[in-house]
């Protein structure tokens, strides 16, 4: 149709990367162009942190989870919640300080969600490759300690970035009319279940059976479906609970929650 959409259509995770520095003016104007992104009433409630150092990209490899990447790639890129640059330009205006509450954490994690995207559509169409790390968010207390990242502060969102040194086959979808509702939200029958998810029962089986470590985990474990790896082993609710718990008590000691009590105590 086309560049930018057959583009983000060829967009693959890429989890190796070649040793290869990115040249400084082309990462700039990677960020400037996810800066751009839309931001709520233009605010910008977020802040980016690049990571090259070798040092503080090993101090983070227990935060997520020891993924080889997050060492062998050659920048780390974290995206921020951010209130604090807004807040301290409302103390030195003698403006209300508001901003440190749920609303105002989503809003600034929305924000920074959008722009995450804006550059890794940039770095793609550059000939870079990235892959977002969920460990960002679940581990947003020790990442956060190790950039640290001030009150008002918090990583939300952040992949790795380079040079791809794989070519990772695509990853299928699920059909466009499971995702897509039109005028109002139409809820799905049992039988739309059953078909949309019919071939990634087939294809992501297969993943899991063709890698030796993986295959292991799930024979030893006794899941005997796909839904059963997402539940039983990768995304279990007691993990699920735990993350809950560092994200709530790390919005708390960052001052979102501050006027939050009541929400919070909903929670425990």
């Amino acid at each position: 149709m086309n560049a930018v959409i057959d583009q983000i259509k060829g967009h693959r995770s890429i989890r190796k990367y070649l040793n290869k520095e990115v040249p400084e003016d082309l990462l700039e104007q990677v960020l400037l162009a996810g800066t751009m992104a839309s931001s709520s009433g233009n605010m910008q409630a977020y802040s980016i942190i690049v990571t090259k150092d070798q040092r503080i990209k090993e101090e983070l490899m227990e935060a997520h989870f020891h993924q080889p990447m997050v060492k062998e790639a050659p920048v780390l890129v974290t995206f921020c919640a951010d209130f604090r640059r807004m807040r301290k330009w409302l103390e030195l205006s003698d403006a209300p300080m508001n901003f440190d509450n749920m609303m105002s954490f989503m809003i600034a994690s929305i924000d920074a969600t959008l722009v995450s995207q804006n550059v890794a559509l940039a770095a793609e169409s550059a000939g870079l490759g990235i892959c977002y790390m969920g460990t960002t968010l679940a581990s947003c207390d020790q990442v956060g300690k190790i950039l640290d990242c001030p009150e008002f502060v918090v990583p939300v969102v952040g992949f790795s970035l380079g040079y791809p040194d794989e070519a990772p086959a695509e990853r299928k979808r699920l059909p466009m009319k499971t995702l897509v509702h039109h005028e109002k939200f139409k809820d799905y029958q049992s039988s739309d279940i059953l078909e949309a998810y019919s071939e990634r029962e087939i294809l992501g089986w297969k993943r899991y059976m063709e890698v030796e470590e993986l295959r292991e985990q799930v024979e030893s474990s006794g899941v005997k479906n796909l839904a059963q790896i997402y539940t039983k082993l990768k995304y279990t609710r007691e993990s699920h609970i735990g993350y809950s718990k560092t994200i709530q008590n790390y919005l708390m000691e960052s001052g979102f929650l501050s006027s939050s009590r009541d929400f919070v105590e909903s929670l425990s």
